[in-house]
């Protein structure tokens, strides 16, 4: 972990919010000056991208804009799983905060922030609730984790404060605890993932809250897509809107990225934020792609200072829209994720993605919990087997579910029926930060 620096470090960042209410040519230009920054940076500081550029013989100084950048070579999570601590471009004095990826992709990557970092983290925040129509009159409450080197907890907290707005951090506790502290102290917004905030509402109606004149008005919705391509509500969405008229915002960050697009009340995408953040989708070739086509989010930081990134492959699959927004924000605004390119799933001839099943699924009023297993099958073929929870008679649930799952995908999945016990202890591995919908056996 031990490296020689230079002395050569960043300045203290100067954020340039008001960018994203520029038009795209001027956010491009802006864009262009900040890579060359980076790659000066990098080329200085950053062991990992210094041996890169050595190897693939790239003259940093024939990258002049944005539309060079396709000329660089790209990185992914596998690099930084192999090299972790060569991506470090600061003495290790220098870190003030250790973070780690969750590890549901293979084992995890610590990522180092210094002050600087930290500071950039809760810009990145306060710009993401100000696009959510956050107030300092707000009382957030945060229903997720703060600890376990969980970056998000972290960053919605400072940024929160930066807003100005209150807090209270309730964590991912009981449903009954989180109705008694929004009755006590009238929170008026809430941070949670969006199959957290069904069983939310399922207490609710046990326990015949009124979910019509609750003093919750938002949720900023985390972890999970609440909207289909087409920007409207997928299943999960409408489960909540249908009962809670709640404002919803939908939310897309990673750990490695340091940064989120976040939804405005538009509903039609998350905004880039252009002070912090360079977007590219690339198809499996690594073509730049344009407005409107799916491919893999690849994203290059701006202004960080311990763990920079430079064209990043995240695995998610999106598409971006840069038309201009109704909120005046004339950056592009990414699709809900599609699914991960190393989720993907070729099953009796068809391609599908783990987002497409959670769909399905959560419009299934008698299916309680599930969970997604797909493996490697005697023919090495994929297969997928739902583990489902049911009130239902297991014979009549498969009935009434067999032409549902037929009809939507166009394939038969293999059937288990589970005890609800046994779905938590799936979903909530002791391994895990995050509630698991999703596992890949494959070989």
């Amino acid at each position: 972990m031990a490296y020689s620096f230079p002395f050569l470090l960043l300045a203290p960042m100067s954020f340039h919010p008001q960018i994203a209410f520029e038009p795209i040519h001027k956010q491009d230009a802006f864009q262009g000056e900040e890579l060359r920054k980076l790659l000066e940076y990098l080329n200085e500081r950053s062991p990992f991208y210094k041996k890169l550029f050595t190897e693939q013989h790239i003259n940093i100084h024939n990258i002049r804009s944005l539309g060079d950048m396709r000329s660089l070579p790209t990185t992914s999570k596998s690099d930084m799983q192999e090299h972790n601590w060569e991506f470090l471009c600061v003495p290790d004095k220098m870190i003030k905060e250790y973070t780690s990826t969750s590890g549901t992709m293979g084992r995890p990557v610590t990522i180092a922030l210094t002050e600087n970092d930290l500071e950039r983290l809760a810009h990145n925040e306060l710009q993401s609730f100000l696009c959510a129509d956050g107030k300092p009159e707000d009382i957030y409450q945060l229903m997720l984790t703060l600890d376990r080197q969980f970056m998000a907890g972290m960053a919605y907290y400072m940024g929160i404060r930066r807003l100005g707005a209150a807090l209270v951090r309730t964590g991912p506790g009981l449903p009954s605890m989180q109705w008694d502290t929004i009755k006590r102290l009238q929170a008026s917004s809430i941070v949670a993932v969006p199959s957290f905030i069904l069983k939310l509402i399922e207490w609710a109606k046990e326990h015949e809250v009124d979910l019509q004149h609750t003093p919750v008005q938002k949720a900023i919705c985390i972890g999970e897509s609440i909207r289909s391509a087409d920007f409207e509500l997928n299943a999960l969405g409408q489960a909540i809107n249908n009962v809670w008229p709640l404002k919803l915002y939908s939310t897309y960050a990673s750990t490695e990225m340091q940064t989120a697009f976040t939804e405005c009340s538009a509903g039609m995408g998350g905004h880039q934020q252009p002070d912090l953040m360079i977007l590219e989708i690339l198809n499996d070739h690594g073509d730049v792609l344009p407005a409107g086509e799916y491919g893999e989010v690849t994203i290059t930081t701006v202004g960080v200072e311990g763990m920079p990134l430079l064209r990043y492959r995240t695995g998610d699959i999106c598409a971006y829209y840069d038309s201009p927004c109704s909120c005046g924000r004339h950056t592009r605004r990414l699709t809900p994720v599609l699914g991960r390119r190393q989720q993907m799933i070729k099953y009796k001839g068809t391609t599908l993605y783990p987002p497409a099943i959670f769909d399905i699924l959560n419009n299934i009023s008698f299916i309680k919990e599930y969970v997604v297993e797909v493996f490697t099958n005697e023919l090495l073929l994929d297969e997928i087997r739902l583990h489902l929870n049911t009130p239902l008679p297991v014979d009549e649930c498969e009935v009434k579910l067999r032409p549902i799952l037929q009809s939507a995908l166009r394939v038969m999945p293999l059937l288990q029926f589970q005890a609800a016990s046994t779905i938590h202890e799936m979903q909530f591995p002791a391994s895990s930060r995050k509630q698991v919908k999703f596992i890949d056996n494959r070989v």
